[in-house]
C-alpha cells in the first residue's frame, strides 16, 4: 500500500478527515514487523554530526527509566485490582464490586501510558496480547445474549468456559474443568480466532460489568453482583467458576506485569540492558517507531477509525465499561511522554530526563516547536472526547450514525494524530533516522 508522503501537509489532514472505507473485521491487523538492529554489515545511515552520540544514548537511557516506571505503576496498580477482586468474592455487594470496578479504571491509566513501548520493542509486543488483545467474543468466556455480534465463523463465539467443563471446538475436545491462568492462556486465540481473548484486562473488565447491551445509546454494561455469589442468590448460573475465573485471570494479569517490569529494571540481564548496547542511533529509531505506530496505525486507525467508520461500539476499545475515552487519552499521552522525556507516575511525583525534544531543539528549533505543538493540540482533542463522556455522551455515542456532532469529535482527534506522525517522521530525519515508515496497521490516510 502507498504511503503519503511524510511532507504532505493539507491534502493529509483533508483524506484523515474524509476517511476512506475499511473493512469490518473485528480481528486487529497485523502489526508491521519492528524495525530491526542494524549490523557492522549493514550499516545504518549516520546521523547528523550535530547529534551528539554520548547525548542520544542518555535519552535511550532515560526511555529505560521511563518504560521501567510504566509498567511498575501498571503493576502496582494491578495489585490494587488484584485486591479489591479477592474482597468482591470474599464479601460480593454493590460496593465491593463498584470497588472493584474503580480499581479496574484506575489500573488503565498507566498501563495505556506504556502501549507507546510496544512498537519498537519486541519484547513488549510480543507479550502485550495476553494483556490487552481486543476486540474479544465474549460469549467464548460466559453467558450473553442470544443475538450479540461475533466475529463470523468463529467456533469459540459461544463456547463459554465458565459454563462449560469441556469445549466441543469442531472435532476437538477441551478439558476446562480446572480454571487456572495457565489454561487460560492457553485458550487465546483459539481456533485460530483472534477474537478467542481469555485473558487480559478486557477478559476482566467483561467480568466485572458484562455485556453492554445499550448500543450507541447510553450506558455500560450492568452484570449484577449476585453473578459473583455462591450458593443460594447466584444469578447467571456457574458463580463458582465464574469467581475462580475472575481470580485466575486478574492472578495472570499481575504476573505478566510483573515479568515487563523486570524487563526494563536496570542493572540486570534483560531487554533494557540489549537495548543499551546497541547504537543509540537505532534506539532513538525504536522510541520515534513507537510514537508513530501508536499515533498513526493503531490509536487513529484501529482503535478510532475501524470503530467510527462502522458505527460499531463492538470495535470500541473499553466496550463493556464505557472507558475508551480514557484509554484513548492515555494512550496519547504515552507517545508525549517519550518525546518530552517525563511521566508522572501514580503516587503524582514526576520523572523526567534527556528527552528526544532535546535533541530535536538543539537541530531545528522550529521543527521541536511544531511537534510539541502537534503533541498539546492532539492531547486537547482527546480531552474533548474525555469531557464529553463526563458529561453523559460516551465514545459508543459519539459514533452513533446519526451523531453528526459527535463524530466529528472523533475525526478531529484522528486528524490530530496522523498531523502529528508527520512531524514525528520529520523529527526522526531531522536526527538522521530516514525512511521511519511506522505502521499504518493496513489503514489508508
Amino acid at each position: 500500500m502507498l504511503r503519503t508522503p511524510v511532507w504532505a501537509t493539507a491534502s493529509l489532514l483533508a483524506v484523515a478527515i474524509s476517511l476512506a472505507g475499511c473493512g469490518e473485521d473485528k480481528a486487529p491487523a497485523e502489526q508491521a514487523s519492528a524495525p530491526q538492529a542494524t549490523t557492522q554489515s549493514e550499516p545504518a545511515a549516520a546521523a547528523p554530526e550535530t547529534v551528539n552520540s554520548e547525548a542520544a544514548q542518555a535519552v535511550v537511557k532515560h526511555y529505560a527509566d521511563i518504560a521501567h516506571a510504566v509498567f511498575s505503576d501498571a503493576h502496582s496498580a494491578a495489585l490494587k485490582l488484584q485486591e479489591a477482586i479477592d474482597q468482591l468474592l470474599a464479601n460480593p455487594t454493590d460496593e465491593t464490586l463498584q470497588a472493584a470496578k474503580d480499581a479496574w479504571l484506575a489500573a488503565r491509566v498507566p498501563y495505556m501510558q506504556s502501549e507507546v513501548f510496544r512498537f519498537g520493542n519486541p519484547v513488549v509486543d510480543d507479550w502485550e496480547g495476553q494483556l490487552n488483545a481486543w476486540p474479544l467474543d465474549e460469549g467464548m468466556i460466559d453467558y450473553v445474549e442470544g443475538d450479540y455480534q461475533h466475529a463470523l465463523g468463529n467456533p469459540g463465539a459461544t463456547a463459554n468456559i465458565i459454563a462449560n467443563k469441556e469445549l466441543q471446538i469442531g472435532e476437538d475436545k477441551i478439558d476446562v474443568s480446572e480454571i487456572t491462568g495457565e489454561k487460560l492462556a492457553s485458550l487465546n486465540e483459539l481456533a485460530g480466532s483472534e477474537a478467542n481473548v481469555a485473558t487480559g484486562y478486557h477478559a476482566i473488565e467483561f467480568l466485572l460489568w458484562g455485556q453492554d447491551l445499550n448500543g450507541t445509546e447510553a450506558g455500560a454494561g450492568q452484570r449484577p453482583v449476585s453473578d459473583f455469589i455462591e450458593g443460594d442468590g447466584c444469578t447467571g448460573g456457574n458463580c463458582d467458576r465464574r469467581r475462580t475465573y475472575l481470580k485466575a485471570a486478574t492472578e495472570l494479569l499481575v504476573s505478566d506485569l510483573e515479568e515487563m517490569v523486570n524487563e526494563w529494571k536496570p542493572g540486570a540481564d534483560n531487554y533494557r540492558a540489549s537495548l543499551e548496547k546497541e547504537s543509540a542511533e537505532n534506539g532513538l529509531r525504536k522510541m520515534l517507531f513507537g510514537m508513530g505506530s501508536l499515533s498513526l496505525g493503531e490509536l487513529a486507525g484501529e482503535r478510532m477509525k475501524v470503530a467510527l467508520e462502522a458505527n460499531s461500539p463492538e470495535d470500541e476499545h473499553d466496550c463493556f465499561s464505557d472507558n475508551t475515552h480514557n484509554s484513548h487519552y492515555y494512550n496519547a499521552k504515552g507517545i508525549r511522554n517519550v518525546y518530552l522525556g517525563e511521566y508522572t507516575r501514580i503516587d503524582g511525583s514526576k520523572l523526567t530526563g534527556p528527552s528526544l525534544a532535546s535533541l530535536v531543539e538543539g537541530i531545528d528549533p522550529e521543527l521541536n516547536s511544531t511537534l510539541k505543538s502537534d503533541l498539546e493540540t492532539t492531547e486537547a482533542k482527546m480531552q474533548v472526547l474525555v469531557t464529553s463522556a463526563e458529561n453523559g455522551e460516551a465514545f459508543d455515542q459519539l459514533i452513533a450514525p446519526d451523531n453528526t456532532e459527535g463524530q466529528e469529535k472523533v475525526r478531529d482527534a484522528i486528524a490530530a494524530l496522523v498531523k502529528q506522525t508527520g512531524s514525528i517522521e520529520s523529527a526522526a530525519a531531522a536526527l538522521g533516522i530516514s525512511d521511519l515508515n511506522p505502521d499504518t496497521a493496513d489503514h489508508e490516510f
